[in-house]
């Protein structure tokens, strides 16, 4: 895969990212080694590539020592000709990574709600982002979905779905049974499901921190396990043993979101973002009784 990059960084600003890069990590575990890559997996220099991307805001890439980008889609083993639905992109983080890297041989799919007015400021925003830079996004598209009664797509048609720290959104809606039962009804046999978001203390009970932002690991393997997939595999890459789970204003304390303001500020940015599980999961062989096999599937 060949991969257009305009690389207009300046040589201040690049080495301003690696002196931050390089303090962040003094205070970031860097979690598992990636694992070993196949021949038709990207390399590593085609996701360094895009990480360095000019169309990356330097905010952004400030919170790659967070978010570790490189080492979590090589865990969930993204591949350059995959059809990929990220659910509920938000702002376009993993946008600006994931549609450039499908842009050439793929197809990257922002799904996202559109059933309120400022989920519609967000639709109108993703739209926004892919013309403004055309050559990057290529022809990644936006998918609209009902979350009461999400439908991702035609069923059996996408190769990975990815979400990140949007599952106990769906928990505090209780929206998420549905959610996991329409993931694993647009992916095809064989597919992979990738979810990271907040993970609660050990032993703690989902009644007890589900207002918090922090989910138990267990719930979520649940969530999915129930909707028909496999629990492949399990990895700290973004694990951050710093955070306590403790704040007053649950997991928006910390960065990037610093609910309290001024309050504590240095403290929480200390801890740096959250503790997060990294979990794959994989949509078993369909068989007649798939708890899937029910589900409509439309194109958006």
């Amino acid at each position: 895969m060949k991969i257009r990059l305009a690389f207009g960084l300046s040589a201040a600003l690049l080495l301003a990212g690696m002196a931050n890069a390089q303090q962040a990590s003094q205070d970031q575990p860097t979690g598992d080694l990636v694992p070993p890559t196949s021949a038709s997996d990207f390399t590593a220099g085609q996701l360094d590539a895009v990480l360095a991307g000019s169309w990356r805001s330097a905010p952004n890439k400030a919170r790659d020592v967070y978010r570790h980008p490189k080492a979590t889609l090589q865990f969930f083993g993204l591949q350059p000709d995959q059809t990929v639905i990220e659910i509920t992109p938000g702002a376009g983080w993993y946008s600006e990574i994931l549609a450039p890297l499908l842009r050439d041989n793929g197809h990257y799919i922002a799904a996202v709600t559109d059933n309120n007015a400022e989920a519609k400021q967000d639709v109108a925003a993703m739209h926004a982002k892919f013309a403004a830079d055309s050559a990057e996004y290529g022809k990644a598209t936006i998918a609209t979905f009902n979350p009461q009664a999400p439908v991702l797509g035609p069923a059996g048609s996408a190769d990975m779905v990815l979400t990140f720290r949007n599952v106990h959104n769906w928990t505090m809606a209780g929206t998420a049974p549905a959610m996991f039962k329409a993931f694993y009804a647009v992916l095809k046999p064989g597919g992979v499901l990738g979810v990271v978001d907040h993970r609660a203390a050990a032993g703690a009970t989902l009644d007890s921190v589900k207002e918090s932002g922090y989910l138990p690991t267990d719930y979520v393997i649940k969530l999915a396990t129930d909707a028909g997939f496999k629990l492949d595999e399990q990895s700290e890459i973004n694990a951050n043993p710093k955070d306590t789970k403790d704040y007053p204003k649950g997991v928006w304390t910390l960065p990037p979101t610093l609910t309290l303001g001024d309050q504590d500020r240095a403290k929480y940015l200390a801890i740096g973002e959250s503790d997060r599980m990294t979990l794959r999961f994989v949509k078993v062989a369909a068989n007649k009784a798939s708890p899937a096999s029910s589900s409509s599937a439309a194109t958006h």
